[in-house]
């Protein structure tokens, strides 16, 4: 993307819109992206921020007057400068508190909207971070009716910190000391001192509304952290900030907002939902769909139920692509009749491959493996079916080459050219030259001996009213049908390989990405884990004891969740599950029952087991 463009677009009644150019940009990106939005109150120099993380200008608009400049949300999309194939998606946040608006629900959306699609959260104030400033993220306290976890609504402040982005707190324009009782602090300490909990009998009467919205920081953002930048420039310079390049500003101010974008660019992780599920482009803008409509329909926006709609539209594209790409990669590279079977199994197994991987890394929370078992059983209908065709068109050429290489031998068979003294002997000459002109010709495919057996068959029925004595010729028919045998014997054996390493391949891509999405999850509830453990300390040392309590029992869940995930490492149930559909698949298309082998050698509507069962008697 050149330019950001509008993601949510604010509609009439405090309603918004996902634009469509927007979603058209994000179906085209199939990596793992990395959200970063920013909020605040509005001009307080968001969009700045936003230019300094895509590391381009212009970007999104700064605007030199005191109205706001963005509308709705906005989005850049810019390829991430740390994570090799990983897309960085910037969302620019209408701002905050705007007194031409002066509509505290549409904020609300707004920033509720932002908290659901981000990775990372980042909030940007002015000056300090003192009660005022607090107040200003009572939204946060709004959260919980807004958003539901899931239709249990269980642990739903554990639930929601496990799916929140990470917060970071910008504070500009920053001109204090950051010292506390005369000792050098860092920035991250002088946030975590501002949201420590009061309990003070002689606390002012608002103590519980100031402390509802500190908790709720602590609750719902397990990763904090917190950056300081100096003015960047004198008033009138501030006017051109588009214009100006890092040597125009204050030193200071270059440092700290280099030292915020590293720390964004190298600890910002994938978006994801519960699970380390990682989401794409193409995800992000149908979730975006899903919350804005869940919003505007003034319902809370389900996570549980967001990822349920996902994946099933998701899933189902995923594997509709990845059936399409097999065709074309088929028809592209197959030429029937091909001249061997493994030719064709080796160009089934390339294609096959690659869409086992483009399902893979388009699937989303497909947990029973139901779309992909069901990819699998349809890619084996269609190389079943191109087996087919294979076949058949191997049998159309090479009974054209028989009618033509044969043509005199069978003219003499009619004109009697042969009913005669020694004139079998003849025959045998013209049968052995249309043999060597047949297995001279190239192009006929896998058929080429099995249509050769079938008509030095049928000649040997011709054969004995021309000589009642032609053991010689009987043994060579003898010869090609066990010739036929081990033919069929050794593509059986083909396609059973074909399956089996079809089993195995999809095991080892899913294996792949549970893996990833296993090593996530645990991610996820280290931090967690580690954020509730840090609360628990803090809480006992300030005597918070019916607190302590519920976190105790926080705390302990999450530990046994975190041992269920250990186990699920590697394979897993998951895993096991699709094995299950895909050993039964093998067994089918092998056994008795099954159709892919037998259709290969489907021959004149007659089954080939049949055909080769039925041997013409040898004469006496």
């Amino acid at each position: 993307m050149t330019d950001p463009v509008c993601l949510i677009k604010n509609g009439p009644e405090r309603s918004f819109s996902v634009q469509q150019e927007a979603v058209e940009i994000l179906e085209q990106i199939r990596q793992p992206v990395v959200v970063v939005a920013v909020v605040g109150l509005y001009r307080t120099g968001k969009s700045y921020l936003l230019n300094r993380l895509a590391g381009k200008k212009p970007g999104f608009a700064l605007g030199r007057t005191i109205d706001s400049k963005t509308k709705g949300i906005w989005m850049w999309c810019v390829p991430h400068p740390s994570k090799p194939r990983h897309t960085l998606v910037l969302l620019d946040t209408e701002g905050l508190g705007d007194v031409k608006k002066g509509d505290e629900k549409h904020d609300m959306g707004i920033f509720c909207l932002a908290v659901l699609l981000s990775s990372t959260l980042v909030y940007n104030s002015m000056k300090t971070i003192d009660n005022n400033a607090l107040e200003k993220l009572e939204y946060v306290t709004k959260l919980t009716e807004l958003i539901k976890v899931n239709t249990k609504e269980y642990k739903k402040n554990t639930e929601l910190m496990r799916v929140f982005p990470s917060f970071v707190w910008t504070v500009r324009d920053f001109s204090l000391d950051l010292e506390s009782e005369d000792k050098p602090i860092t920035a991250d300490d002088y946030l975590e001192r501002a949201l420590e909990l009061k309990q003070d009998a002689d606390a002012p009467p608002d103590v519980e509304k100031r402390n509802k919205v500190r908790q709720s920081l602590r609750d719902v953002f397990a990763v904090r952290r917190c950056f300081v930048m100096d003015c960047p420039a004198n008033g009138e310079t501030m006017k051109r900030m588009e214009e100006l390049t890092d040597a125009d500003l204050n030193s200071t101010f270059v440092k700290q907002s280099q030292d915020f974008c590293s720390y964004v660019h190298e600890n910002a992780w994938v978006k994801t939902m519960r699970g380390g599920r990682g989401l794409t482009g193409r995800m992000l803008g149908r979730l975006a769909k899903t919350y804005v409509e869940a919003i505007c329909s003034g319902k809370a926006a389900c996570l549980e139920s967001a990822a349920i709609s996902l994946a099933k539209i998701q899933n189902e594209q995923a594997m509709a692509e990845a059936l399409e790409f097999y065709r074309k990669e088929m028809e592209n590279n197959v030429q029937l009749p091909t001249e061997t079977h493994k030719e064709l199994s080796e160009i089934h197994t390339a294609a096959e491959k690659q869409a086992i991987s483009i399902y893979i890394k388009a699937s989303f929370n497909d947990e029973e493996n139901e779309h992909q078992s069901k990819l699998m059983m349809s890619l084996n209908e269609e190389y079943k079916e191109l087996c087919k065709k294979n076949t058949d068109k191997s049998e159309e050429v090479c009974k054209s080459v028989i009618s033509r290489v044969f043509a005199s031998m069978e003219a003499g068979l009619k004109d009697g050219s042969y009913m005669r003294p020694e004139g079998y002997k003849e025959f045998y000459r013209a049968l052995d030259r249309g043999v060597q002109l047949y297995r001279s010709e190239k192009g006929k495919g896998v058929l080429t001996e099995e249509v050769l057996s079938e008509y030095l068959k049928n000649m040997g029925v011709v054969a004995q009213d021309i000589v009642t004595a032609n053991r010689e010729f009987e043994q060579k028919i003898e010869e090609q049908l066990q010739k036929r045998l081990e033919r069929y014997e050794y593509i059986k054996q083909q396609v059973i390989r074909d399956l089996k390493r079809s089993k195995d391949e999809n095991i080892s891509q899913l294996k792949i990405k549970m893996e990833l999405e296993n090593s996530r999850a645990d991610e996820e509830l280290q931090r967690v884990l580690m954020a509730k453990l840090k609360e628990r300390e803090i809480l006992l040392e300030r005597d918070f004891k019916d607190k302590v309590k519920q976190m105790e029992e926080d705390i302990n869940n999450l530990k046994l969740e975190k041992m269920r995930v250990e186990e699920r490492k590697g394979l897993g149930w998951v895993g096991k599950t699709l094995e299950t559909v895909l050993n039964a698949a093998v067994t089918y298309y092998t056994s008795g029952t099954g159709t892919v082998i037998r259709s290969l050698f489907d021959m004149n509507g007659s089954e080939w087991g049949n055909a080769i069962a039925t041997k013409r008697p040898k004469t006496n």
